[in-house]
């Protein structure tokens, strides 16, 4: 009998049964899948799903879709308020260089994969690991799905950090491939990063703009508690 890795047997992630994600969904009526194949089943997966599609004027339709699965992640942006800093991170993103970035170096907030950890932990060992921070209490600030068109990735986002909590000199894992620049940043120069195009990374944007807006560099936040 021939064993397929990652399907019958674990593949060298442990995982089995890549080929039934979304098989069993129900929480929408309007949607029901009838296959998934798996077309490639490296550290991350590609699937092609088949499913029928019921649309807004009752046709139903068959559909396909291809999704990358990479697993959930989390983000965090330490920020400390009585110096009006951040921490991010800057590191080379080959995706990013093969689409036209200049030079495929990346201001980043601190981020990474769950690895079947929960959100909290993950952050925390992502700041320990990158940017050699031991987080103290977090803010949790929202989820998301960053490229919810073909990524199922969803995204756990985090937010503070005073000069104490840095217990170590960051720079990521050089057996994982990181090589990663710790940058503490005025928060202002860190907004005019954005629009002058120095930070083109989205979850980044996402986050510097939540604390501009609403929450710890937000004008409300000069009169009353920091959120």
């Amino acid at each position: 009998m021939t064993t397929r890795p990652g399907i019958d047997t674990p593949d060298h992630r442990g995982r089995t049964g890549l080929d039934r994600a979304g098989l069993d969904l129900d929480r929408n009526p309007g949607v029901v899948v009838r296959d998934v194949e798996l077309t490639s089943r490296g550290w991350h997966v590609l699937r092609r799903t088949t499913f029928d599609y019921r649309r807004r004027d009752g046709r139903w339709v068959t559909q396909q879709r291809e999704t990358y699965d990479r697993g959930n992640g989390a983000v965090v942006l330490p920020y400390d308020t009585a110096r009006g800093q951040v921490l991010l991170t800057r590191q080379f993103r080959y995706p990013a260089y093969v689409n036209d970035h200049p030079d495929g170096m990346l201001v980043e907030a601190a981020a990474g994969l769950l690895d079947g950890d929960d959100p909290l932990a993950a952050v925390r060992r992502e700041s320990a690991e990158e940017l050699g921070v031991t987080l103290g209490p977090l803010t949790h600030v929202l989820d998301a799905y960053m490229s919810p068109g073909s990524v199922t990735e969803r995204l756990h986002f985090y937010a503070p950090y005073t000069p104490a909590d840095r217990t170590g000199d960051g720079g990521g894992l050089e057996e994982d491939g990181e090589d990663i620049d710790v940058l503490e940043l005025p928060f202002a120069d860190a907004l005019a990063m954005i629009r002058d195009g120095r930070i083109t990374d989205g979850k980044t944007i996402l986050l510097l703009q939540w604390a501009a807006l609403e929450g710890p560099f937000a004008p409300a936040a000069a009169t009353g508690p920091h959120r």
